[in-house]
């Protein structure tokens, strides 16, 4: 199957862009979404794709998420999301990433790249050395650093606004968590949650984090095959996606899924059979929405209480799903979407009428931010 067959299967996207420079061993691929609501924001992946067919499917579907997280969250951004085949542990250079930069800075501010899975602070800065459009850079650049523990919070407040509409309170005191995956997003969660007094059991493919938050924070520990058919109150995937899928669904008993994983549902099937099981799915892309607010907040100018402030607005937002949920009698996967959709849909055509700010050209991170 040819890329535009495949583009045209995952999305109506604006612009896919394929990045090389044989040089540095560059191979990338930027996918614009959609710049309805201001310029494509999210995050450039580095990761060994078997194929160049895997890698460019991977950013198709993570940037049309991140059209529908920017929407949902309420946000003046557009979804964009960025790939680099190669493996992160060994193939990095500050060559390949200023080489990346000059691609990103090629588009002139219509995509803003920041960190995700495989890249680092220390990345974005090299990228920064190229172009302004990149997010979450160093503190010391005025940026505001690793995002992770403000997508944490977002996904603490998406787990108290699930446990508020399936137990009636968002007390997470005395409820049994189980957290799948613990990355930098997995690490803050838990720290989160064990401050809130919840009963905590964990899984890691990697033993040493596992052992560390363990002796850290005493939380509970079953392996990683094990953690997702636990008997808990919730569970939070915060580890890779399709979580949610015909070998796994059977097997689950929570009564609520919330977690910071992108696309915990293999497919849209998998969203309306939870529904039938009795467990509330919290939309991943509603509940991991933090660290888009807080590198928007960067766009700003950069103030982290402002930051950490608006992650809230996380359960705000995942209450509207609910509501959306029960209005239209759809799955709760499906009214995150109408949400998202509807939100483009309004703002989208005020912007054709009444251009104003969002008509000027992309030129500086604030000029961006000002849209």
């Amino acid at each position: 199957m040819g890329p535009f067959e495949l583009i045209s299967q995952h999305g109506d996207h604006e612009q896919v862009v394929f990045c090389q420079d044989k040089s540095v061993g560059l191979k990338a691929i930027i996918a614009i979404h959609n710049t309805a609501l201001g310029p494509a924001l999210g995050g450039t992946r580095m990761f060994n794709y078997k194929t160049e067919e895997e890698a460019l499917v991977d950013v198709l579907r993570l940037s049309k998420g991140m059209t529908y997280k920017a929407a949902a969250a309420g946000l003046n951004l557009g979804g964009g999301k960025a790939v680099i085949i190669g493996d992160s542990k060994t193939q990095k250079s500050e060559g390949l990433f200023r080489a990346f930069g000059q691609f990103v800075n090629s588009l002139n501010g219509r995509y803003i790249t920041a960190e995700d899975v495989g890249t680092s602070v220390g990345d974005m800065e090299q990228i920064y050395m190229e172009s302004p459009f990149v997010t979450g850079i160093p503190k010391d650049f005025g940026g505001s650093g690793d995002p992770s523990p403000y997508t944490a919070h977002g996904v603490l407040m998406g787990i108290k606004a699930a446990a508020s509409e399936k137990f009636n309170t968002d007390s997470l005191k005395g409820m049994r968590i189980a957290v799948q995956g613990l990355g930098n997003v997995g690490s803050n969660l838990v720290k989160y949650l064990v401050e809130e007094g919840a009963v905590v059991t964990i899984a890691d493919i990697d033993q040493s984090r596992v052992k560390m938050h363990h002796d850290k924070y005493g939380v509970a520990v079953v392996g990683p095959d094990q953690i997702l058919g636990i008997e808990c109150d919730i569970q939070s995937p915060c580890a890779m996606g399709a979580v949610v899928n015909d070998q796994t669904i059977a097997n689950f008993k929570c009564k609520i899924i919330a977690g910071g994983a992108n696309n915990q549902l293999a497919t849209a099937k998998h969203g309306d059979q939870l529904r039938e099981l009795g467990i509330l799915y919290a939309p991943d892309y509603v509940v991991n929405a933090g660290g888009l607010m807080n590198v928007f907040v960067e766009l700003e100018g950069y103030a982290p209480e402002r930051a950490f402030d608006k992650t809230k607005k996380v359960y705000d937002n995942v209450k509207k799903v609910f509501e959306i949920s029960k209005r239209d009698n759809i799955g709760t996967h499906l009214a995150a979407d109408r949400l998202a959709e509807e939100r483009i849909a309004t703002i989208g055509k005020l912007k054709q009428r009444h251009p104003g700010k969002s008509s000027r050209s992309y030129t500086t991170l604030k000029e961006v931010y000002i849209r």
